[in-house]
């Protein structure tokens, strides 16, 4: 494991920074954030690959076309990579804004058009989801969000926040339930050290709003990746 972390860290971080460079040139070309997601997208494959990072993805199938909420529960910083790396189609972050800042990711996720919220206060919070609702019924790209707020340190779903229900709800676009397992032991929260792992992304049916309370849908989705978790859970 000592081995791997070095490996991957020594490896990962130029890559990392002649890939910014990437994204800025594309700039250049493309305002729309697509090539800066691409990139990404190249980059967390290329992490995935050097950590050892085995991915296998059931229900491909089932993702719609047009915009949709996707919504991933979140077992550890590896759940990023998967999803990044791993999910064939043009989405867009939503994510507490405090990441925004974190160097060279943080502004490549702010280049890329992802959604910053600010959880400070409510009132703000709401704002930044009226405003990502907005974002979605302009530009109809997916965008996907961790409807826990944070990892779990057990691998067991935790509560649901309501922010991502209400996104759905304003912008009138399906819920696809997204269930990660495999992600938490690859790299422990606190720590630096990598171990190689399998994981397995299970995309379940897509959760339509209309006519639906936000407590049910947060129930339903609550459910779908409850299900697709049965079974995988240590």
């Amino acid at each position: 494991m000592f081995f791997r972390t070095i490996f991957v860290w020594a490896l990962g971080l130029p890559v990392t920074l002649m890939l910014f460079l990437c994204v800025l040139v594309s700039l250049i070309f493309d305002r729309s954030g697509n090539s800066v997601h691409s990139i990404g997208r190249i980059w967390s494959r290329y992490l995935l690959r050097l950590s050892g990072v085995r991915v296998r993805i059931d229900g491909l199938e089932k993702i719609p076309e047009g915009p949709a909420v996707f919504a991933s529960n979140h077992q550890g910083a590896f759940d990023i990579l998967v999803l990044q790396g791993c999910l064939p189609v043009q989405f867009r972050w939503v994510a507490k804004e405090s990441l925004f800042k974190i160097p060279v990711v943080g502004w490549s996720m702010y280049l890329a058009g992802y959604i910053g919220i600010n959880r400070s206060r409510a009132a703000m919070a709401y704002k930044s989801i009226e405003r990502a609702a907005g974002k979605i019924k302009a530009e109809g790209n997916p965008v996907i969000i961790f409807p826990e707020g944070t990892r779990s340190a057990s691998g067991e779903i935790m509560p649901f926040k309501r922010g991502g229900f209400l996104l759905a709800l304003k912008s009138g676009v399906p819920i696809v339930p997204i269930s990660i397992s495999g992600t938490k032991d690859i790299m422990k929260k606190g720590r630096l050290s990598i171990r190689p792992g399998d994981v397995t992304l299970v995309i379940g049916d897509a959760i339509y709003p209309k006519d639906t309370g936000e407590k049910a849908l947060m129930d339903a989705v609550h459910g779908a990746i409850k299900r697709g978790l049965e079974g995988r859970l240590p």
